[in-house]
């Protein structure tokens, strides 16, 4: 139990939301233990999760029986599992049960990644997320995560919400998870208890209407909004939905519930009809505060399709033939058609269903990251990138090797790897069948390729 008391003027504010009576329920809930929580990466080979309880509105999520140290699994760093909390993966539940269409989604406030991997899991092989995050140091991290999560369906941007303002009409679902005051972190996180106040909550609800007000044209025709914050407040909450709904043309969905899981629904009246949010409190769900509202764009607004680019042109992306593509394919073996890049003389490769968009997004976005980088080619030998290692794409060329426990960790921190009677050239290192790198026997010595930005520090 922290130290740090809940400020007064929430106090207050908790009150009036929930009634004297409930609100000594709610204080008992956000001054009790938190639970760990992790999302299982289900493209990838599965962890043993003995003695973990299944999260209930969630099919890939599980409340462990205590907090291990993730730093030390070397199946966290290879993307097998993202540690989340428990209340944000409704998401999950939202996309199943309105079956979205998978096609292209944007998490528009995505770092460091959680949300995104998700969304990614979903889509699998049938879509494609645009993961944007406006902070330009955040976006790395955003940027290691979805490379390590490995699906190929992911183009990290670095933008201010308005820059989007020329792919309006293009999303089949706009996520945005708005950066709020926090007060569903007080739980997980007692610092947050000193940075509140009424005053940034004003602020907050200010930044979350100007995100809206750039972006709520985003969705395409019949596609989806989804609004979250980990907030309790109405004003960055209900509010927001009454806000964008007097601007743009929304249709309210209703999220089917099990009593079991204690989730709220709050209904909200709105100039344009009865909308729907679901609050997660911690007295009532083993979670973290956190709310969330769904709305559908009318089928007859704007829709952008784009079109095929006849001479694509960038300043730093160049275009590979598709000739050229279907030679790589074959020669690496890959299950399915991809479009490829390159850029400083490295390849990336996305599916082919969506070149059109990245096409398209390369032109108005500032891309950090997009598919899966391959690598460098000289000759016929390949240089291998860590992403194509964490990927799920095929490494067929490639000699395979099994470490240890302890040999995963000493490659993950950059150390030197021993290992006897192995093959020369590059190596594919795994840890219980799973990918994590390369390294590269040159004879008298061999070299690590883990990333330096990423290796292990502390331990």
């Amino acid at each position: 139990m922290t130290s740090i008391k809940l400020p007064i003027a929430f106090q207050t504010q908790m009150k009036s939301l929930l009634g004297e009576v409930v609100y000594k329920e709610f204080e008992k809930g956000i001054e009790s233990e938190p639970r760990t929580s992790i999302r299982l990466n289900p493209w990838k080979k599965s962890i043993n999760l003995d003695d973990s309880v299944a999260i209930p509105w969630s099919e890939n999520g599980y409340f462990l029986p205590q907090r291990p140290s993730f730093t030390l699994d070397p199946s966290f760093h290879a993307g097998t599992y993202y540690v989340q909390e428990a209340s944000s993966l409704f998401i999950e539940h939202i996309l199943k049960s309105q079956r979205v269409e998978k096609g292209i989604f944007l998490d528009l406030a995505a770092a460091p990644g959680g949300k995104s991997t998700l969304l990614s899991s979903y889509l699998g092989e049938d879509g494609f997320l645009v993961a944007n995050e406006v902070i330009q140091a955040r976006a790395q991290i955003l940027r290691e995560n979805c490379i390590k999560w490995g699906l190929g369906n992911i183009l990290v941007s670095n933008n201010d919400p308005e820059h989007f303002e020329p792919l309006e009409g293009l999303f089949d679902l706009v996520l945005i998870d708005a950066p709020c005051s926090g007060e569903g972190m007080f739980r997980k996180d007692p610092q947050a208890r000193t940075e509140w106040s009424p005053d940034h909550i004003q602020l907050c609800a200010a930044r979350q209407k100007r995100i809206l007000d750039r972006t709520g044209a985003l969705v395409k025709a019949g596609g989806y909004l989804i609004y979250s914050t980990c907030t309790f407040n109405e004003l960055e909450n209900e509010e927001m939905i009454r806000f964008l709904t007097e601007e743009f043309a929304y249709e309210p969905v209703r999220i089917p519930l099990d009593p079991s899981w204690k989730i709220v629904e709050s209904k909200v009246k709105t100039e344009n009809g009865e909308f729907y949010g679901y609050r997660f409190f911690p007295h009532l769900v083993e979670g973290e505060g956190f709310f969330i509202t769904v709305l559908k764009r009318p089928d007859d607004t704007h829709r952008l399709e784009p079109k095929k680019v006849k001479d694509f042109k960038h300043p730093f992306l160049k275009e590979i033939g598709s000739k050229e593509a279907e030679q790589l394919d074959s020669e690496l073996n890959f299950p399915l058609t991809g479009a490829y890049y390159q850029l400083n003389e490295s390849y990336f490769r996305i599916h082919q269903n969506w070149k059109n968009h990245v096409d398209k997004l390369s032109q108005h976005l500032s891309i950090k990251y997009f598919g899966v980088e391959l690598g460098k080619k000289q000759g016929k030998e390949w240089i291998p990138s860590p992403a194509w290692a964490l990927s799920i794409l095929p490494k067929y060329k490639f000699e395979t090797i099994q470490l240890t426990k302890d040999q995963a960790l000493d490659f993950l921190r950059k150390s030197d790897i021993q290992c006897s009677d192995l093959p020369k050239g590059w190596i594919l290192v795994c840890f219980q069948s799973l990918p994590l790198g390369w390294i590269k026997n040159l004879g008298n010595r061999i070299n690590n390729y883990y990333p330096k930005e990423w290796r292990i520090r502390n331990l």
